[in-house]
């Protein structure tokens, strides 16, 4: 398992999958171990997968310091992790939470980013979050599966500030394109994969000024990837296109029948989507 020195003294590993042009990715969660990627539907048949831990996940070590969890102090790992592989540009494919620390290390490192591929991503780091009223309208597109009542009475727990684990565990189907044992056996591993703790602390007080990370992204040459699943609340379609419209060169795509997982949802779709854009 290969690591690298973040520049706080952390150790960080990552994984290597498959063979090619490398693509450095970001996993989310947040501060999710990047295992629960895979080989993201077979995109490793494709693509060289350099997929980091972040700090205090997987098999990278926990910081000294807690406060380095916050999300635009990742930016500094990510930057590190660059100059450990000796790339001077890197493809980027970032997912959910992850969206938010590429965007960031993109603003703080413009040139050497060449391409950014959002999938299913946040962009707090643009000053676009994902209401409540957005979740709720994706959520009403699932209203004639069989498991819709229970998971709808647990998200409305969620929503009340009121949840308990079980009501976490229930809402999993929300997130899948299809809740299949596929899907099961993949949301149990969220808990072991995770480091809630950390989690807390990603999207602290401080961590995101839209306004420097706009005005630094305004003349970046990058072309940018924001694909949005047509079930999934985060981002809506429409939502995909607002962030897309924020950056220069971005291209917004929804994957028809996806959740927040799209490559577990149609692997040969989204293995499509993401390599026709990687070869621009």
């Amino acid at each position: 398992m290969p690591t690298f020195t973040a520049p706080d003294g952390t150790e960080l590993a990552y994984h290597l999958r498959g063979e090619g042009e490398p693509l450095l990715v970001l996993p989310g969660g947040p501060m999710r171990a990047s295992a629960y990627l895979g080989d993201l539907g077979g995109l490793s048949s494709r693509r060289r997968l350099i997929m980091l831990d972040p700090r205090g996940t997987g098999d990278s070590a926990v910081p000294a310091d807690p406060a380095t969890y916050r999300v635009d102090r990742q930016v500094a790992d990510v930057e590190a992790f660059r100059e450990h592989l000796g790339l001077d540009r890197v493809d980027v494919l970032a997912h959910s939470a992850g969206g938010d620390l590429a965007l960031l290390h993109a603003a703080r490192h413009p040139r050497r980013v060449r391409s950014l591929a959002l999938i299913t991503a946040r962009a707090r780091a643009l000053g676009v979050d994902f209401a409540e009223e957005d979740r709720r309208e994706a959520v009403a597109l699932r209203a004639g599966e069989p498991w819709f009542a229970t998971a709808y009475r647990a998200y409305e727990a969620v929503w009340a500030g009121e949840a308990t684990d079980d009501d976490w565990d229930a809402i999993a189907p929300f997130f899948y394109g299809r809740w299949d044992g596929a899907a099961r056996a993949h949301a149990a591993t969220d808990v072991e994969q995770s480091n809630y703790g950390a989690a807390d602390r990603y999207a602290a007080p401080g961590a995101f000024d839209p306004a420097e990370a706009l005005d630094a992204l305004a003349g970046w040459d990058a072309r940018v990837l924001v694909l949005a699943g047509e079930l999934d609340g985060g981002p809506l379609p429409r939502v995909a296109v607002r962030i897309a419209g924020l950056l220069p060169h971005a291209e917004p795509v929804v994957q028809p029948g996806a959740g927040h997982l799209p490559w577990l949802d149609d692997p040969r779709c989204f293995t499509g989507i993401v390599e026709t854009f990687l070869q621009g």
